[in-house]
This record gives C-alpha cells, structure tokens and sequence, in this order.
C-alpha cells in the first residue's frame, strides 16, 4: 500500500504539474475524511504520510483550551484535564491520540478522489496565479467567455477573471466571444479559490495602455507620473522625460496621432489630454488645467490647496462641462483647486487683509496704521510677528528698534496667554475626543469652549454645525465626525 501511495504521488503530481508535496496534502486530507467519517463526523484528525516511505499514522487531536471556555467535547480538552496528560500544555496547544490506520483500499474512494482532485485544482489555480503575479503583468487580454448579471466572466490564458458591471466604461456594450484588455484590479479570496478582479475604468488602465504603445516608457526614457480619468469621456495623463532629447507629449501622441489613437479606440473614444509633468506643484497644476489659461495661483501648502485665479473668458474652460475639467486636473496632482475670477480674488485678498487687519488691532493694542504696515510688509500671524528673525522686522523703515521690540513682546505675550486658557479647556476635554483622528489642541479647545468635551457631544454634532462651530473646512469637519461616530458602528 506504501508502494501505492508513492506510485500515485508521482503520477499526479507529473499529470497536474504540482510539487509533490501538494499531492502528498491532498492525500493526508483524503485519508483524514476517510478516518472522520469511520470515528466521528466532528472530530479532529491529522494524517501525518512519511515522504520516502509512502507509511502514514492517523491521529484524533483536541484542541487546549481553558476550563470557562470548553464547549465541544469532541473537539476541545479544558486545561485542567489536558494537564493531567501533559504538564507543560498550555492554551492552544493539541492534546493527539493515535489511530488504529485505516485500510487505504476500502475507504470512500470516490470521496478521497474528490478531495485529493479538489485540492490539486486549487493548488494549480495558485500556481498559474503566482507564475502570472511574477510576471507583473497587471494588464490583461482576454476573451469574454459569459456574461453573469452584467459583469463578464474572461478566459485569459489558464484563468478566469471578473470584470464587474461597475468597472466597464460607460454605454460600452460588450459581448460574449469579445476580445478585451483591462486592468487587474485585486484578486479576491473566495470558498471557490483566488478570483481576479479587473476593472476599465481605473486610472492605471490607461497607464498601463500608453506603456504598451510608448516603448519608451518600457526603455526608461518617459515616464507617466499620474493619470486621472472620466470613463469613456475624458482623461488626463502627466508625463515626464529622462532624456531632454526626447518630447514627451509628442512621443505618447506618436506620428499622426497613432500612439494616443490607439488608446482612445480602446477605450471607447474616450479623449487624452496629455501634460508636462514638472516638480513643481503649482506648474503642474497650471498645465493641468489647459487649455484654460491661468493669470495666477497662491499655494496654500498646509491645507493642500491651490487658489487658481483666471479671466472672466477662461473660466467657463478651466471648470469644463459638469465641473470635468478641474476635477480631473485635481486628481491628477492631487491638489485641492479653488477656481476664482480676478474680481472674485481681489474681494477674496480684501477680506483676508480686513481680517489680518482687526487680528493686530485687537490683538496688538495698535492702531489702523500700525496694522497696515505690518501687512504690507507681509505679516499675517501674530506668530510671524512674535518670532520672524529681529533682524528682518528691524528692517521695515516705519519702525525703530523700540517699536519693534514693542511689537514682538505683546505678540508673544498674546500668544503665551492664549496658549494657557487652551491647556485650562484641555483639562475639561476627555481624552477619547483628544485621541481621534484629525483632531488637535487648537480644535478641541474650541470645542471645549463651546461645550464639546467628550467623543459623543463630537459624534452627536451635524457638519454644518461643526464647521460654524469651530471654522474649519468641510472635509476636515467631516473626518473627525466620522472618527467620532466610528464606535457606532463597531
């Protein structure tokens, strides 16, 4: 019988293409069902087959747990009696007793097949799928070989993939015996094995389209830095040179346009703009946004944002049909982007400078002018005023060296006295609300102040109110909510 067992091992394993040991598996999971079924459905049986002899040994285990927490006899041992067997057994560990082994020619042979075959199908599908994930070949060409509720089943090769309803592009209308490319998204763990799922829609598609008709993306000479996509209508790819001999933009275009043709036709006419990548933030988002022509930007680097000012006539193009041109060149650099009209940044600049104007009178104990010297010379914190460099205040002509000095104390002095009321709030603030995400000193204070002191008074609060609240922007107001009702939920 040991003959028979390592005779079939090699056979299987040649015909399947698997290791041996895969087989060896599949064959002690057989011969453990077979010993199941013959003792107790429910029992716990391993089927140790020694790998140079074909000899196996069969053995019923019970898992260790402790006293409180036995509950199924036929597959647990409490530890005060599993202790009376073994010392040293703790939690976790398997109490095993062995088998009297069972005749390998009159168990459920049919059973045992099924397994051992179930188990090799699986170990194939792993296999075809790790020499496919070894290739890095995220883009797949397939054929489609059903259609199940909308999605599409496609052969690629030895495998089946899934194309969701939700990741075609758009009025695509594909058909059973089409021929598609798509990008593979995930693989899914599923009862039935590994399930790859792909998508035409995502972003990468179309990268991974242009490093198919661009060899030179392949040869290291280009690179496409970013990609960012309205399915079947639009899309915006950044590029980048590494040679300065090589045009990025004309390279991807191709001679006639054939190279960006090629991918348009793929995805269903969807239109390409590609842009010059450049390192610096605001440069990429100005090229982003043409054709609309951009007559300046202000970065605001701590809340990640651009404020773009363009004409009256350019507006219309940088925010496109439906808001599609600046929300694709948003996603593409990964800024936030605040369109605005000359006239709109002028009231805009005006209300900040009113604003930094009241800040240093109130704050200061300084007058009009006094204020509108510090903005002009670019001042807009009592923070910059407190601490910038004694050498460049000293240098402002309207100031001397007692003013100047005069200036800087009662700033610091603001700021010290508002530091001390926030640690006072602080003290009132529990410390789950103090621990969320998104939340900081300077926030919780003034949720404290306004009555806001523990995770649920926070949870409890609409956006809207939040953002009155504590004057702060929609999406951050929105993530600590979301943080603070987390536990609802758990």
């Amino acid at each position: 019988m040991s003959r028979e067992i390592l005779l079939l091992v090699d056979a299987l394993a040649r015909e399947k293409n698997v290791t041996r040991d895969i087989v060896f598996g599949a064959l002690e999971l057989a011969l453990a069902s077979a010993t199941k079924k013959r003792i107790h459905d429910e029992a716990d049986v391993r089927v140790a087959i020694d790998r140079d002899t074909g000899d196996f040994d069969s053995f019923r285990r019970w898992l260790v747990v402790a006293d409180e927490e036995f509950e199924n006899e036929a597959l647990q041992v409490p530890l005060s009696e599993a202790r009376e067997q073994d010392g040293e057994v703790e939690p976790g560990d398997y109490l095993e007793q062995a088998l009297e082994p069972i005749d390998f020619g009159r168990i459920g042979a049919q059973a045992a097949k099924q397994v051992i075959l179930q188990k090799i199908r699986d170990a194939e599908r792993e296999q075809i799928l790790a020499d496919f994930l070894a290739r890095k070949e995220f883009l797949v060409t397939g054929t489609i070989k059903r259609m199940e509720r909308g999605s599409a089943i496609i052969e690629a090769g030895k495998m089946e993939a899934l194309l969701p309803r939700d990741q075609m592009i758009p009025r695509e209308n594909l058909r059973v015996g089409d021929r598609v490319k798509a990008y593979l998204l995930r693989i899914d763990r599923t009862p039935r094995g590994p399930q790859l799922i792909l998508s035409r829609t995502a972003p990468e598609f179309i990268i991974k389209l242009f490093e198919l008709e661009v060899p030179e993306v392949d040869d290291g000479l280009l690179e496409i830095k970013a990609a960012a996509r309205d399915p079947g209508v639009r899309a915006k790819i950044s590029v980048k040179s590494n040679d300065p001999r090589i045009d990025p933009i004309g390279t991807c275009v191709g001679m006639r346009g054939s190279r960006v043709t090629a991918v348009t036709n793929e995805l269903a006419g969807e239109r390409v703009d590609i842009i010059l990548w450049s390192p610096d933030p605001a440069q990429s988002v100005i090229g982003a946004l043409a054709p609309a022509e951009v007559s300046s930007i202000v970065v605001d680097e701590e809340k990640h944002s651009m404020d773009v000012v363009v004409d009256d006539d350019n507006l219309a193009i940088a925010i496109g049909r439906g808001g599609q041109n600046v929300r694709l060149a948003s996603e593409l650099t990964g800024w936030t982007i605040n369109l605005m009209t000359e006239e709109e940044s002028k009231t805009r600049a005006e209300a900040e400078t009113a604003a930094t104007r009241v800040l240093f009178m109130e704050k200061l104990d300084v007058d009009e002018d006094v204020a509108n010297i510090l903005i002009e010379e670019g001042f807009s914190t009592l923070e910059e005023v407190a601490y910038v460099p004694l050498s460049e205040m000293l240098e402002i002509e309207a100031f001397d060296e007692k003013v100047v000095q005069e200036l800087r104390e009662r700033a610091r002095n603001v700021l010290l006295t508002e530091a001390i009321a926030t640690e006072e709030k602080l003290e009132e603030v529990a410390d789950d609300l103090l621990s969320l995400d998104g939340m900081d000193k300077a926030l919780a204070a003034k949720l404290a102040a306004a009555g806001v002191k523990n995770r649920d008074d926070l949870a409890d609060l609409a956006v809207d109110e939040l953002i009155e609240l504590a004057e702060i922007d929609a999406d951050r107001a929105k993530q600590v909510i979301t943080a603070a009702r987390a536990h609802w939920f758990e």
